[in-house]
């Protein structure tokens, strides 16, 4: 692991707080040369000057070419962090469905598609996408969110099943609840579902480094929803009564 991180080249969208944030902390802690990204460039340069890194902010979706240039030329790893926490039913407006489809699946569609030429061509990169537990599961409250997780998801095994062979290691990082401002942003929904086993920030960045130790694709800060997965796989129904006595309960009570 210490190889793989050591003086590497990493970029880390949505790093100027919460997972991010650790994130960018953990690589830089390793020894690795960190572009710290985020679209506010305060929240950017003040993680950057705590880790020695290098400040590029701006919309994660366009910020390949310039965190490129930043590390000499060669980005090594890349972690597609930055997201968006859209809640909301099926009458969400069609601009915030957008907007999460944009954020949570397309910017690491574009990513991928800058990084990949380089990384075929030398047989080598590693590409983390921070996708969420609802990404294999659902989210009460937040179709937008949900849905477009599971688009993470499914991209991030996309690629790990076509180049794995050509060099290219990927991670899917599904955590449940975590400390940050977006679990606060979740309101009573996030309350019931997520908060009491919440964790923090740095948590994430522990486990994505195990992860990356055990060349393990899913990563999972919550263990627990190994058995919630399986179930939704082995038993849909029963798994989906569950969901709906959530979200029988948080209606009732909101």
């Amino acid at each position: 692991m210490v190889e793989a991180v050591q003086d590497a080249g990493v970029v880390v969208t949505g790093a100027g707080g919460g997972i991010g944030a650790a994130l960018a902390h953990r690589f830089a802690a390793a020894g690795a040369r960190v572009v710290v990204n985020d679209l506010d460039a305060d929240r950017a340069e003040a993680v950057a000057d705590e880790i020695g890194g290098i400040a590029v902010p701006g919309d994660a979706s366009t910020t390949v070419a310039a965190a490129r240039d930043a590390l000499g030329g060669t980005v090594d790893i890349y972690c597609a962090n930055a997201g968006l926490g859209s809640g909301g039913s099926e009458a969400a407006p069609e601009d915030v469905w957008a907007r999460a489809w944009d954020v949570n699946v397309m910017a690491h569609v574009r990513a991928a598609h800058a990084l990949l030429p380089g990384w075929l061509e030398r047989g080598a990169g590693r590409f983390v996408s921070t996708v969420s537990a609802a990404g294999l599961l659902t989210m009460i409250g937040a179709a937008p969110y949900s849905v477009t997780k599971h688009g993470a998801y499914a991209f991030a095994e996309w690629l790990s099943l076509t180049y794995r062979h050509r060099g290219l290691k990927v991670h899917a990082i599904c955590p449940q609840g975590v400390r940050t401002d977006m679990l606060t942003a979740t309101g009573s929904a996030g309350d019931l579902v997520l908060r009491p086993t919440a964790i923090e920030p740095e948590e994430v960045a522990d486990a994505l480094f195990e992860g990356i130790e055990e060349d393990r694709f899913l990563i999972l800060p919550h263990p627990e929803v190994a058995g919630h997965y399986r179930l939704r796989a082995t038993d849909p129904d029963r798994w989906l009564s569950r969901m709906n006595h959530l979200q029988h309960t948080w209606e009732t009570n909101r």
